[in-house]
């Protein structure tokens, strides 16, 4: 009789998972947030800024030469923003400083030869229908270079360049080589001055206001962040975002509050207002310029297309690969046309500001802005490879440029000179583009 036996076997028991890695703890950079190239571009203003400071005798860090910075600062900055969607779709304009000129002289124009004679000397009309004429007219030969080349297969290089010739002779033609002074004073206050800004007061309730807003949008984040569970930074680093970002704000009002009128002004200013002078004189703060409100109000809005809205991600989805974005199903051609044509209105903007600041268009208006509004943008960190830029880098870019012309301006240095220093810090940039992006490529 066989017997079979069972031998009992012992299933072994299941290996514990072993612990996930944990993650290495991130650095201070990577805790933040924070853009390497945008960080080097501060330290480089801030390296301009000393240099400056030091060979010009201690007149850059002045209160006066710092506001004067920001407004001379303005037109550029506005067309930057611009320039930034331009770039990052692969094409360029070459035609900006040349439509700021237009617009510019038919805008001065307008003003004086048809609007001043029907409303009437300083009608509330009169400002309000300009600006609109030059944004209307800046859109729509914006809509026409967008069309050439998006439509019509003709490369934007070229278009542009035409433009420039085209739009330069067409500022000749308007007012037949004249120079046509604004008769409007509201007009006037988008270019700063005296009375193009805001004051002590005010420019301390836009800071409030503006500490309040980059509180908020920091809670925001983080409470889209939790719901879409992505990683939080830590709370410190939040804090620290934040606190630098108010911090600026208030060091900026600071500043322009500490720029005051000069006697005659404030004496003249006080008799306009029925203000008793003191023996030792009135000190009234010039506060923010207006035109600086209007850049800082467009690099917002501005920010807010590029990354809130649905045509910001087509537009960096045509830089990124303009055949995937349009096997995707995005009408690439329409877009192309649409931010040649917000280029265009934003230039006119620029032109608003130019013109109102000189109190009048010229037929010189203009005359190399392009070069100044492209290197705004490529020193901001927007490659000419396409497909990545920021708003705020190119505004920072345009603040780089304008300081390297001030200092060069407070040193005596002559134009063809300073021409010079633009092409190098122009050529420099794109280098370190291309090096940064070879890096990490």
């Amino acid at each position: 009789m066989s017997q079979s036996t069972s031998q009992s076997t012992i299933a072994p028991a299941p290996a514990r998972p072993a612990s996930p890695p944990q993650a290495p703890a991130p650095s201070l950079l990577g805790a933040l947030e924070l853009d390497v190239r945008f960080l080097g571009m501060v330290g480089a203003l801030a390296v301009i800024w000393i240099v400056f400071d030091f060979l010009a005798d201690g007149t850059f860090l002045t209160p006066r030469n710092l506001w004067n910075l920001s407004v001379q600062t303005a037109s550029i900055a506005v067309m930057s923003t611009g320039m930034v969607l331009v770039i990052v779709m692969r094409h360029i304009d070459l035609s900006v400083g040349s439509i700021l000129g237009v617009t510019g002289m038919i805008m001065a124009v307008f003003q004086a030869n048809y609007l001043m004679p029907s409303f009437g000397f300083n009608h509330p009309a009169v400002a309000v229908l300009t600006l609109a004429a030059g944004i209307g007219i800046g859109a729509l030969i914006g809509t026409l270079h967008g069309f050439v080349i998006a439509y019509l297969g003709v490369p934007a290089f070229i278009v542009t360049l035409g433009g420039l010739l085209v739009w330069r002779g067409a500022a000749w033609a308007v007012a037949e080589g004249k120079t046509i002074p604004l008769v409007d004073d509201h007009f006037k206050l988008l270019g700063g001055g005296a009375d193009g800004s805001i004051g002590a007061f005010w420019s301390w309730v836009v800071a409030a206001m503006a500490c309040a807003v980059i509180v908020l949008a920091t809670l925001q984040a983080r409470r889209q962040r939790k719901r879409f569970r992505f990683p939080l930074k830590p709370v410190w680093a939040e804090l620290v975002t934040a606190g630098v970002g108010c911090l600026a704000v208030i060091a900026a009002t600071l500043v322009v509050n500490a720029y005051t009128l000069p006697a005659a002004l404030a004496r003249r200013y006080a008799e306009a207002n029925g203000m008793a002078v003191p023996p030792e004189g009135l000190a009234i703060s010039f506060g923010f310029a207006v035109p600086v409100l209007v850049a800082l109000a467009i690099g917002v809005i501005m920010t807010f297309v590029t990354t809130r809205t649905r045509f910001g991600r087509y537009v960096f989805a045509i830089g990124g690969n303009p055949e995937a974005a349009e096997l995707a199903g995005i009408n690439t051609k329409r877009v192309t046309l649409m931010v040649f044509a917000l280029m265009g209105g934003l230039a006119a903007i620029g032109a608003a500001i130019s013109t109102a600041r000189l109190n009048s268009a010229t037929n010189a208006q203009g005359t190399l802005d392009e070069l100044y509004v492209i290197a705004a943008a490529v020193i901001g960190g927007t490659s000419l490879a396409g497909g990545s830029g920021t708003v705020a880098g190119a505004m920072l870019g345009a603040l780089v440029m304008q300081s390297l012309q001030s200092g060069m301006v407070l040193m005596r240095v002559d134009t063809p000179y300073q021409n010079i220093v633009v092409g190098i810090v122009l050529v420099v940039a794109v280098w370190v583009d291309t090096l940064y992006r070879k890096r990490f490529k």
